[in-house]
C-alpha cells in the first residue's frame, strides 16, 4: 500500500470512530433536550421575582412530570409569543392578551390549560399621588404610565375601560409612557414621572402587603370591572400525555397542604381551576376595538 492510500486509510478509520463516539453523544443530547420541559413568563415583574416566584413551582412540576424543568427568562411579552410559537417554549405564564396574540401568531394551535381562580374575575387599580385625581375624568391633561403594550391588566383592558368612560388616551393625556412592567408603574408615579398609572390588582395587593409602596403617598383611586386575565398555555403539538400531566399538577395543588403552601402564595393563588380559548373572546374585541390587533 502506497503512502497516499494508507493515508486515506487512516482518515477514514478516524472518521469512522469519531462517528461512532460523537453519534451517540448527539442522539443523548437530543434525547435529553427532549426531557427538559422550558417553562417561561410575560416579563410582568423584575426578572428577579419572576424566578423567584418560578423557583418552588419547577421543582414541583419536575416532581410530577418527571422531567427536568427549565426557566427560560425572556426580554419582553413579545419574545414569549414568539418562542412559544417557535417551539423554543413548551408552556408559559401568559397574561389574557398576550394569549391572544399567540392564539393568532400560532394560527390558533396555542393552547390556554389552566388558570388561577382569580383569573376569572381580574381588575386592574388606577393609581395616583395627585390629591387632585379623584376620577377618570380628573385625568385629562394629565401625563399617564401604562405598563407593556402587550399587558392586559397593564394597558388593554384599562385602555379599554378608559374609552368606555369616554377618554381618549392618546388625545386626552399630556403624555403617555410605558413603564414595562406593574412594579415599575408604581415606581414611576412614586417618582412623580407620571401623575397617574395603572396596574394588576395583584402585583399591587402584593406591593402593600411587601411595604414596597408608600400609601400615604400613592393611592387607588379607580378600579376596573373584572375581566378574564393570566392563564399557563401550552403549545399546540405537545405531547397530550404530557399535557395531561400539566394540567392535573397544577389541579392537585391546594393552599391548604403545607407541601404546596409556598408555592400557591407566591403564585397569588387559592386554587387553579381549567381555562379555554373561549374565555379570552372579551380581550380579544376589548383589543380589536381599541385598535391594539392588526
Amino acid at each position: 500500500m502506497n503512502h497516499t492510500l494508507r493515508r486515506l486509510a487512516l482518515k477514514g478509520a478516524f472518521v469512522c470512530a469519531l462517528a461512532s463516539f460523537l453519534v451517540p453523544s448527539l442522539i443523548g443530547s437530543a434525547a435529553a433536550q427532549e426531557n427538559v420541559l422550558r417553562v417561561s413568563a410575560i416579563p410582568d415583574e423584575a426578572p428577579t421575582e419572576l424566578q423567584r416566584k418560578f423557583a418552588p413551582l419547577g421543582k414541583y412540576l419536575e416532581k410530577e412530570t418527571g422531567m427536568k424543568v427549565s426557566f427560560v427568562p425572556v426580554s419582553d411579552y413579545a419574545a414569549v409569543v414568539e418562542s412559544l410559537a417557535t417551539k423554543k417554549l413548551d408552556l408559559a405564564w401568559l397574561g389574557g392578551f398576550t394569549f391572544v396574540q399567540a392564539k393568532i401568531r400560532t394560527n390558533g394551535t396555542a393552547i390556554p390549560i389552566i388558570q388561577r381562580e382569580e383569573d376569572a374575575k381580574f381588575t386592574s387599580k388606577f393609581v395616583t399621588a395627585d390629591p387632585n385625581i379623584k376620577s377618570y375624568v380628573d385625568l385629562k391633561g394629565k401625563t399617564f404610565a401604562f405598563g407593556s403594550p402587550s399587558s392586559t391588566s397593564g394597558h388593554l383592558m384599562p385602555r379599554f375601560f378608559l374609552q368606555q368612560a369616554g377618554i381618549a388616551a392618546d388625545k386626552d393625556f399630556r403624555n403617555v409612557a410605558f413603564s414595562g412592567a406593574h412594579d415599575a408603574t408604581v415606581a414611576f408615579v412614586a417618582a412623580g414621572k407620571a401623575d397617574a398609572g395603572v396596574l394588576n390588582a395583584s402585583v399591587w395587593d402584593k406591593l402593600v402587603e411587601a411595604k414596597k409602596v408608600d400609601t400615604d403617598k400613592v393611592r387607588v383611586f379607580a378600579t376596573t370591572p373584572p375581566y378574564f386575565d393570566y392563564n399557563w398555555t401550552v403549545r399546540g403539538d405537545l405531547d397530550p400525555a404530557l399535557v395531561k400531566k400539566l394540567t392535573e399538577a397544577f389541579l392537585k395543588l391546594d393552599s391548604k397542604n403545607p407541601e404546596h403552601a409556598e408555592i400557591m402564595q407566591l403564585q397569588r393563588a387559592s386554587k387553579f381551576i381549567p381555562t379555554k380559548r373561549e374565555n379570552y373572546d372579551g380581550i380579544e374585541k376589548a383589543a380589536q376595538s381599541a385598535g391594539l390587533l392588526k
